[in-house]
């Protein structure tokens, strides 16, 4: 057996890497990458301009915006990239150069989607931070009003001291930096379910309606189930079945909406949060296995 057949033969995370790396780059030159970015960052902004609005409620409004911004743009950035990578290197040809090298299709299935997730996470990164700038600065405008105000009325250095305390506590709350890895987790499972479709998929447009119709269900399937199991208390054994395969096959992306919680002020659980990440990642990993098996006994 040659040096390359018996490198070959093992899983290397040095290939892998380099297909993420190269990956990355090219989605990075992509204009919808761009488009997304600058277009969730003017929505994130965008709360900025509503200033008659009693603090905590434009502190409120300004995690909601900023959070569903945030979750909707890196799920839609999460198909579209995803979306067109073993298209385009199939018709480039690019896919039988990489496989023609010591590069198992393993190994290339996971390079595409760790490329995805550095994206994903740069993306997410970006974002935060503008979403923490919006929070920030929004902070010191409503501050110095308040410390004019107070000058004003002649208020006494314990009440401002408590007024600032509490605008503080209400722009930065607990949750911000965990519902930011609940956005990221969602996305890359998003990534994963639309490679797996690609790995069937007949062009680029089918994987995409088939991803975003399999995004709608996920976060319809938890009402539905609930709707039909409450309304039908003597539903059959047939039925039941046919909705836990449901629930195998796709995602319950509801779980995915604790950020809600975070919305509202409320600090996210330790145990919810792992609870969440863990769910994301074995519906990933699921996927890319099930990717790979197809994508394995797929003629190329």
């Amino acid at each position: 057996m040659s040096t390359a057949a018996a490198r070959h033969r093992f899983f290397s995370l040095r290939r892998v890497a380099a297909l993420a790396g190269a990956t990355m780059t090219e989605l990075i030159r992509l204009k919808v990458f761009y488009f997304i970015l600058i277009f969730s960052v003017l929505l994130i902004a965008s709360p900025l301009l509503f200033s008659e609005i009693i603090f905590h409620d434009q502190f409120q409004m300004l995690r909601d915006v900023g959070l569903g911004a945030m979750s909707i743009f890196t799920s839609l950035l999460a198909i579209l990239a995803t979306a067109g990578l073993l298209p385009k290197d199939t018709e480039d040809r690019t896919l039988y150069t990489i496989l023609a090298k010591p590069v198992s299709r393993f190994e290339y299935l996971c390079g595409k989607l760790c490329g995805v997730v550095l994206l994903l996470l740069s993306a997410v990164v970006l974002m935060g931070a503008v979403f923490a700038g919006v929070l920030v600065l929004r902070e010191r405008i409503v501050e110095h009003a308040t410390l004019r105000a107070a000058a004003s009325t002649h208020a006494t250095p314990e009440s401002v001291l408590a007024q600032v305390r509490d605008l503080r506590a209400a722009a930065f709350t607990p949750g911000l930096f965990s519902a930011a890895w609940v956005i990221l987790a969602k996305a890359c499972l998003l990534a994963a379910m639309t490679l797996l479709v690609s790995t069937f998929a007949t062009s680029t447009i089918f994987t995409i309606i088939v991803a975003v119709v399999v995004y709608f269900i996920g976060h319809f399937e938890a009402t539905a189930r609930d709707y039909w199991l409450s309304g039908h208390p003597d539903a059959s054994l047939l039925v039941r079945f046919f909705l836990g395969a449901v629930v195998l096959v796709f995602p319950d992306l509801q779980l995915f909406n604790v950020v809600d919680e975070t919305v509202a002020g409320a600090a996210l659980p330790a145990g919810i949060l792992w609870q969440t990440l863990g769910f994301g990642a074995l519906y990933s990993a699921i996927y890319l296995l099930a990717a790979q098996w197809i994508f394995s006994v797929k003629e190329l």
